[in-house]
């Protein structure tokens, strides 16, 4: 081996009379540090996938691990492979985070089945951030302090936990400082990322999961997150990661390496003895070449970078020509080479002992969530953080009450002063529609609730911070009352008096009322549209395309006495329609529009004539119209807004709680 080449040395009575490192002088028991030992015995994983298209879809299954054995004892143990290797998957299933149809095998935490709540009891760091970035570094690990805790935890004991965990990964200076959104600067991708880890850290794991830590961060960023990751790791704590291709800084501290390729396991075992394992079976490492580099590159057979020994250099060209893609036969075979090494009988023989009178299946299990606090702790705790984002995301809030009184302003100018004759009729007619279909359209801003925050809703929910109906409700309680109420208030306030309607105290309310119920129900819509959704703009289309099709039945486009019997069905579920009758009934009832000093105007001046025939009363236009016009009328359309919006939240509850929450 040529001086200076980046491998870790190992002495000739280290090998075996295999020519192979022997694992008993090369690995030490980590265990006996007192962390805990996962083992995985012969993990089989399947998903059914759809190809074709509409009627001509196919369901296959898709092979993604087979036969996968290993154990992860405490350290840190890598999962390296080519992007499609199964490595997250992998991953997953060990952090029981993966849905148990298509699953075999069995996962043990110390010789025992796994716990049924592992994934409550274990962390898990998620590639994406998942931290409120709103709030401080300090504010997010009191928030997983408060739910992940039980209740009898003093509060001081967590305040103290927080900041051990806040010294320990070094966040001291950054401790109050604002993680950072897309509108505000916050603290570096290094010290987000280890903000991630200590909210994992907060219960004291035994294991700790981690996808992909170190993407999205420079070099020296990733260098710094995994020592802290080894530091953590000589203190006991058995840490598992999959990575796809650390440069050689990170690839030294590993102690335990899982190399796997199209789902099948290429080397298993400490990190220091790979290069030896794969040298023995033909292919040698390039000096000053990164050994993760060398690994990918024998995965994908290229030859280029590859030395090979003398018995396998007569076929080069041959496998030039093979590998141009990516050689699924070559993953295969150097699979089935691992199976007849020593390293793999090695492991097998201490699974089969492990495994010995442990014939219980645990994927059986892998769903069941227990949480730690009770459910008025839990919305306390979710609400208080869901204010504190609205407060420190400002500029949507803002920006609604400001267009609130902006719009309000120019809708008062233009309706300023109504009168009571034909126009005035007219106009009355006009505001309320634009009233209502404002209301609708505004409430489109709520479907960004559930879907900018659902990454972080499905990571908290699986990790056992609260309930979904907590978050739900939480959620709720933060739009529908500043969102949605008080801008519909400043709306009122604002037009009615410009506009110069019906100067009655009840008249006003009812108004009031009906706008806020038209709002409610319309976000209730766009919550139940929403939930579940990934891409804001698909849900943002189904929204339009609904409201377009409400508006048209909602009275003012189409008299809806004189839509045919087979589409007037429709109107029942208009929600313009319910809001501008209600209006219309409130406004009309017994207005006078021809009074002795318009009536000649009405009749001489073409004008005026705006709608079909000159009505001289409210009531002879709501009768047309086809309106209840008694006081039951009125609130029957408030009930149809109230029973739609509560059958709407259930449907938006229900789509989240049955939400997918397994990859």
């Amino acid at each position: 081996m040529a001086e200076g080449q980046p491998h870790l040395s190992i002495q000739m009575s280290d090998l075996n009379t295999n020519g192979i490192p022997s694992r008993k002088q090369c690995s030490p028991d980590l265990a006996s540090r007192g962390g805990s030992v996962l083992t995985f015995h012969n993990i089989c994983y399947h998903v059914k996938m759809k190809t074709g298209f509409l009627c001509c879809q196919k369901t296959a299954n898709k092979e993604v691990l087979r036969d996968v054995n290993g154990i992860m004892r405490p350290g840190l143990n890598a999962i390296l492979g080519p992007t499609g290797s199964g490595k997250s998957s992998l991953l997953d299933i060990l952090a029981a985070r993966k849905d148990p149809h298509g699953l075999s095998g069995d996962i043990l935490i110390n010789g025992a089945p796994q716990p049924a709540n592992f994934k409550c009891t274990s962390g898990y760091v998620v590639q994406d951030d998942v931290v409120m970035g709103t709030l401080t570094v300090r504010e997010n690990l009191k928030f997983s302090a408060a739910l992940r805790l039980p209740k009898s935890v003093k509060e001081q004991e967590k305040n103290e936990r927080v900041n051990q965990i806040i010294k320990e990964l070094g966040l001291s200076k950054v401790a109050d400082s604002k993680v950072g959104t897309q509108f505000t600067r916050g603290v570096s991708g290094g010290e987000r990322k280890r903000t991630n880890i200590g909210m994992e850290l907060i219960t004291d794991p035994a294991i700790l999961f981690l996808d992909e830590p170190t993407t999205g961060l420079d070099a020296s960023t990733a260098n710094a997150v995994l020592l802290l990751l080894k530091r953590m790791a000589k203190q006991g704590k058995t840490i598992i990661f999959s990575i796809h291709q650390p440069r050689y800084s990170i690839f030294r501290l590993f102690d335990n390496l899982t190399l796997l390729a199209v789902g099948r396991v290429l080397y298993h075992g400490p990190t220091q003895h790979a290069i030896e394992y794969f040298q023995s079976i033909g292919y040698e490492c390039e000096p000053y070449n990164n050994p993760a580099d060398f690994f990918l590159d024998i995965i994908n057979g290229d030859s280029t970078a590859v030395a090979m020994s003398k018995t396998d250099k007569t076929n080069t060209a041959e496998s030039t020509e093979e590998c141009t893609e990516y050689d699924k036969t070559l993953a295969e075979k150097l699979a089935e080479k691992y199976s007849n090494s020593v390293y793999y009988q090695e492991t097998k023989a201490v699974l089969e002992n492990i495994s010995l009178g442990n014939k219980k299946k645990t994927k059986a299990v892998f769903r069941q969530i227990t949480y730690a606090n009770s459910f008025l702790h839990q919305l306390k705790w979710v609400s208080k953080r869901t204010f504190k984002n609205l407060v420190g995301n400002p500029q949507a809030s803002i920006a609604q009450l400001c267009v609130t009184a902006f719009l309000g302003l120019v809708v008062g100018a233009i309706f300023f002063g109504l009168k009571e004759d034909s126009t005035g009729l007219q106009n009355r007619v006009g505001a309320m529609f634009f009233l209502t279909t404002n209301q609708c359209f505004s409430s489109i801003s709520a479907i960004e609730l559930f879907v900018m925050e659902k990454k972080i809703f499905i990571h908290e929910y699986i990790s056992g911070y609260y309930r979904t109906s907590a978050y739900f409700i939480s959620k709720l309680m933060a739009d529908l009352i500043p969102m949605r109420t008080i801008p519909s208030i400043i709306f009122t306030c604002i037009i009615y008096f410009m506009i110069g309607l019906k100067p009655t105290v009840e008249a006003f309310f009812t108004m009031m009322f009906t706008l806020v119920m038209v709002s409610y129900t319309a976000t209730s819509m766009a919550l139940a549209i929403a939930a579940g959704q990934s891409v804001v703009a698909v849900a943002n289309l189904l929204m339009t395309i609904t409201f377009v099709f409400m508006i048209i039945f909602s009275g003012l486009l189409v008299n809806l006495t004189s839509i045919m019997s087979w589409l007037s069905w429709l109107k029942y579920f208009s929600i313009p329609r319910y809001g501008m009758t209600a209006l219309q009934i409130n406004e009309l009832t017994d207005l006078n529009f021809c009074s002795s000093s318009n009536n000649t105007n009405l009749i001489s001046n073409d004008n005026y004539r705006q709608l079909s025939q000159p009505w001289c009363t409210g009531d002879e236009y709501l009768k047309n119209q086809g309106i209840d016009v008694s006081s039951w009328g009125l609130w029957q359309n408030h009930l149809a807004l109230a029973c739609m919006t509560v059958i709407f939240l259930t449907i938006a509850y229900l789509k989240l709680h049955f939400m997918k929450k397994f990859s």
